[in-house]
């Protein structure tokens, strides 16, 4: 099994971030999460990947200080985990969370918890796969999301979706409104360009919304803070390619 490092100040900035790495036209997203992650760091951030160029990752970091709208007090957030191309199938993903339980157990966590598609979702954790792994559903939102929660003190209290995102908000905006960070590095560009040609070809409006804080983040009306997309108030999706104009029409559906 190839090496596991950890990305801390020290090396942020001689080591890649997994996502994005060759893709030019996400290189000014690329440097806005490495930015992110050295303001995170101070949060108590965790960036684990695989010594290898690929996308082979686990980031996590204190419930309180993440950038989802969940109440987990003393839990261990995870947020992207990402295990492709020829390293599936090979235990590193099972490796990856060891490392997270063995850090929240060492910090005296009461365990882990994150948000994951009921049914798969683009851009998000695999539910299914996190059940085999001892996870269990603690809060389901007919959006389609899932809270996952996988305890080491059995007598913690459940983990819970914040009001801005229960039990199945609807914003009050017309067309197409997406909420996206700087969690990713793909989305500066397909946010900004991309979303922008699509929709004037199609003329319709769009607003973007910027989530630049912490706080923004955790009263964010979607558990999805690295992309989500609504359209005429409704939740559409997480899928970031929504934004190209080869894949709008099919994604959005009889959407509008």
């Amino acid at each position: 099994m190839e090496k596991i490092i950890r990305l801390d100040k020290s090396n942020i900035d001689s080591e890649h971030i997994c996502c994005a790495i060759s893709d030019k036209k996400c290189k000014e997203g690329y440097e806005l999460k490495k930015d992110w992650l050295r303001r995170e760091f101070a949060n108590g951030y965790v960036f684990l990947r695989l010594d290898v160029r690929a996308k082979v990752f686990l980031e996590y970091c204190p419930a309180e200080n993440g950038w989802v709208p969940v109440d987990a007090p003393n839990y261990l957030l995870l947020n992207c985990f990402w295990v492709a191309g020829q390293y599936k199938g090979k235990g590193y993903g099972k490796e990856l969370l060891r490392l997270a339980l063995e850090d929240a157990a060492s910090l005296g966590k009461s365990g882990l918890v994150t948000v994951a598609g009921t049914k798969k979702f683009p851009f998000m954790s695999d539910a299914r796969w996190l059940i085999r792994q001892g996870f269990e559903v603690c809060e389901q939102l007919p959006s389609g999301f899932s809270l996952l929660v996988r305890k080491i003190d059995p007598k913690a209290e459940n983990p819970k979706f914040k009001e801005t995102v229960r039990p199945d908000v609807r914003i009050g905006e017309k067309g197409i409104v997406v909420y996206y960070s700087n969690r990713c590095p793909y989305t500066e560009f397909h946010v900004k360009n991309s979303l922008a040609e699509t929709a004037a070809k199609r003329n319709l409006p769009v607003k973007a919304v910027k989530l630049e804080t912490m706080e923004q983040a955790q009263s964010a009306p979607t558990p999805a803070t690295i992309f989500s997309l609504f359209y005429d108030g409704k939740f559409i999706t997480t899928d970031l390619s929504v934004c190209m104009d080869s894949r709008f029409d099919k994604i959005m559906g009889k959407s509008f």
